[in-house]
């Protein structure tokens, strides 16, 4: 058997790139002005022009805005059932148990702080019955936990049908 020693360990080849030498003279390609050209204020150090165009109008300005985004728009963390399914049978929730928001947290199936609450979303497929308190669930999901004897309790009222 081989053995490996300190002293012949090497980096991959590439690992290290040698930082280029600028302002070396005219033999280097970066000699003179280094690359940044002539004069002007971008020739300068510590410059940082993100979107300035010369004085010409930016293009974030001369493009037009679309579409409309409400700010009191609420997000929702979806929850598959197959991955409901899955940490069951990891062990990491307890199928006998009520499932609620706080449960689905401390499995790790939902993050983030600026979510609504739980949509239960048809993916996947249960194999045993769960009781489920989420904010709401799609009509597939609901249909699948019901047909195994579970139940989906939502605690968001359905929006009105518009006439």
């Amino acid at each position: 058997m081989q053995t490996m020693k300190l002293n012949e360990v090497r980096d991959n080849h590439g690992a290290r790139v040698r930082s280029k030498r600028l302002g070396r003279g005219i033999g280097s390609g970066k000699g003179k002005t280094s690359g940044k050209g002539v004069k002007g204020q971008k020739a300068r150090e510590g410059v940082a022009l993100n979107g300035f165009e010369g004085g010409q109008l930016p293009i974030y300005r001369r493009l037009p805005k679309r579409g409309f985004v409400n700010l009191f728009r609420k997000e929702y963390a979806p929850v598959n059932l197959g991955t409901l399914e899955a940490a069951i049978v990891a062990g990491r929730i307890d199928a006998t148990q009520m499932i609620d928001e706080a449960v689905l947290r401390g499995a790790g199936l939902v993050r983030g702080g600026k979510i609504a609450g739980v949509r239960l979303l048809a993916r996947g497929a249960l194999t045993r019955a769960v009781r489920i308190t989420c904010a709401g669930a799609s009509a597939a999901a609901v249909a699948a936990v019901e047909t195994l004897g579970g139940s989906v309790t939502t605690t968001q009222p359905k929006a009105a049908a518009a006439d």
